[in-house]
């Protein structure tokens, strides 16, 4: 099992964009689904994106259209590219990685995100 550590966080306007990379400590290529989620104050963690072993993309219904999600199996990283970021994206953000065989889900420690004027 992999130890995921995201970075690229930070303050960025409404409009802007961010991208967010995480880095798994080992090989991800067995990992079936590799992810982010993300937990807005008083909210409850929710899907951003996701990306399974045969590259299938799944977003959740905030990202779509605005925020791709990348896998690479050989630099063992994942990336959230944000584009037209809004207030409403202000949250944390965590890096995900599900085993589901086993039904095991590592997460990194989150990265903040606040997006402000």
């Amino acid at each position: 099992q992999v130890q995921l550590v995201e970075s690229g966080g930070g303050l960025v306007q409404p409009g802007g964009s961010l991208r967010l990379s995480c880095q798994a400590s080992g090989s991800i290529s067995g990992v079936d689904s590799m992810g982010w989620y993300r937990q807005g104050e008083g909210n409850q963690r929710d899907l951003v994106a996701a990306v399974n072993a045969y590259g299938f993309k799944d977003y959740g219904k905030s990202a779509k259209g605005r925020f791709t999600i990348s896998r690479d199996n050989v630099k063992n990283s994942l990336t959230l590219q944000m584009n037209e970021l809004t207030l409403d994206d202000t949250a944390v953000y965590y890096c995900t990685a599900w085993y589901v065989k086993d039904d095991i889900r590592i997460w990194g420690q989150g990265i903040l995100v606040t997006v402000s004027a």
